[in-house]
């Protein structure tokens, strides 16, 4: 065994004395096989590792058992091991990590009796689980008890070798019943220990996600160990459903907000995906500032108003009254649908409560500015009937510009009976009267009204003209008294 390190070595300081007893301890210390060893690794070689037994004769036991689940060795020399005897010589003792087919099938009563593990083949899937090799006797392992998760297809399990526990034996060997879960769990519960021994609240580490539920997403963090991130710690941006942002097996990153430690079981771990990205409330003054126009999405309507997200985790309201300067809205759905991508101006940043006002009629612009410069008093034109009321007409010159035309100017005109048979929709010839941008208010009349003392009477009301000013009315005018 030219691995091996002296070991007096490890034993500076002690007396002979404590030495002397120290072997003879050692000496008298009697295994068998199916004993289960608790020892120190003394070396470790290329192929084998050797463990002090606390006997005089040390135990070898193969490297490739001891790899974890990467296929990396995880030990070094001092490191404590726990491993089952499953032959004896007197130079040295064969370890394991279970009883395999190294041991004898006479030793399935004594491994039942003591709880050692042994290694056994899945042979065939039978009805409620699965038949077993077990070191050439037939067991049987409940569908239930050969993994720690639900089993879903049997079939995957087909010639594979593991480590079971018996946990029946009887008629001799004809009715043995194993379990693989427990041997698993009891693996799972010293993985949990160690990391639950080097993390803290507010530590940041990997996991996987397991489950998505309407409240939020599993995450495992290591095999059997799982956390639950509520659906408001997924992202800063709004998320109603969890499967709109991951699938179960994406890999993802989480905090650890909350550990809770309980009684029986797992401990209950709160986590958060998106703290552990920064809050883009952090960087909003840098970003925006009011009077800019951006893009949004529509994440949400609501009775007053739409939620636009201008960046991932900040929405602003758009209110109701700031959806259109060409029509009355009356309901959201009716300017806006979710999902929607829509351009929106910045009216209002308050950082305290984390609110952003917008409005989406600011960012279309406000029809009636410069209105009093676009549509002179004077000016004949066409317009459409927007609805008739028992004052007078609303007409519609372009979307977001309407004015009235007062019913005592209709009755004034020459074709006050062509005005009566007129419906929402219908063309119609008109002559602005007068134009108030900041009431937004526009008075129309007829081109042709009765008045000999108004200057409108000589308008002409043909569509090959549809722009006349007051100077050309009036020379048209002064050309027929000619």
């Amino acid at each position: 065994m030219t691995d091996k390190f002296d070991e007096s070595e490890n034993m500076d300081g002690m007396s002979f004395e404590e030495l002397f007893e120290s072997y003879d301890e050692k000496i008298n210390r009697d295994l068998k096989e199916g004993d289960m060893v608790e020892g120190r690794i003394i070396s470790v070689g290329k192929t084998r590792v050797y463990v002090d037994t606390g006997t005089k004769s040390d135990g070898v036991v193969d490297k490739l058992e001891l790899l974890d689940e990467n296929g990396e060795f995880p030990y070094q020399p001092g490191d404590e091991v726990k491993l089952y005897v499953v032959s004896m010589s007197e130079s040295e003792i064969i370890l394991s990590k279970a009883i395999s087919g190294a041991g004898k099938a006479a030793m399935i009563q004594d491994a039942f009796q003591a709880g050692t593990p042994v290694e056994g083949k899945v042979t065939g899937v039978v009805k409620g689980g699965f038949s077993v090799d077990l070191l050439g006797k037939r067991a049987f392992c409940p569908v239930s008890q050969m993994d720690v998760r639900y089993v879903e297809e049997g079939e995957a399990y087909l010639g594979q070798s593991h480590h079971f526990l018996i946990t029946k034996y009887e008629e001799r060997g004809r009715n043995i019943v194993v379990s693989r879960k427990e041997l698993l769990l009891e693996k799972i519960r010293e993985d949990q220990e160690a990391f639950l021994a080097k993390v803290s609240q507010g530590d940041t580490v990997p996991g996987t996600v397991t489950k998505l539920m309407s409240y939020g997403a599993f995450i495992e963090l290591i095999p059997g160990l799982e956390g639950m991130a509520h659906i408001s710690e997924l992202s800063w941006s709004r998320v109603e459903k969890p499967e709109e942002i991951l699938r179960a097996g994406d890999s993802v990153m989480v905090k650890l907000l909350k550990i809770e430690t309980r009684e029986k079981g797992a401990p209950k771990i709160s986590l958060s995906i998106k703290q552990t990205s920064d809050n883009p409330w952090d960087r909003m003054e840098e970003s925006f500032t009011v009077g800019d126009q951006v893009s949004g999405k529509v994440v949400r309507l609501a009775p007053f108003g739409a939620f636009v997200e201008i960046a991932p985790g900040v929405d602003g309201l758009v209110h109701i009254s700031e959806m259109s300067h060409t029509r009355r809205v009356l309901r959201p759905e009716d300017a806006v649908e979710q999902g929607e991508t829509v351009q929106v101006v910045i009216k209002a940043i308050d950082m305290d409560s984390k609110r952003v006002s917008l409005s989406i009629k600011d960012a279309l612009g406000d029809p009636w500015t410069g209105a009093g410069v676009k549509y002179v008093p004077g000016t004949v034109m066409e317009g459409q009937i927007e609805k008739r009321e028992q004052f007078g007409l609303f007409i519609n010159l372009e979307p977001g510009i309407t004015g009235l035309m007062p019913l005592s100017s209709i009755k004034n005109s020459a074709s006050a009976k062509e005005y009566d048979k007129l419906k929402p929709g219908d063309p119609v010839q008109i002559l602005v009267q007068e134009v108030d941008e900041e009431k937004r208010r526009m008075t129309l009349v007829p081109p042709d009204q009765k008045d000999p003392d108004n200057w409108k009477q000589f308008v002409k009301t043909e569509k090959a003209r549809p722009m006349g000013t007051l100077e050309s009315v009036l020379r048209e005018a002064m050309k027929k008294n000619k």
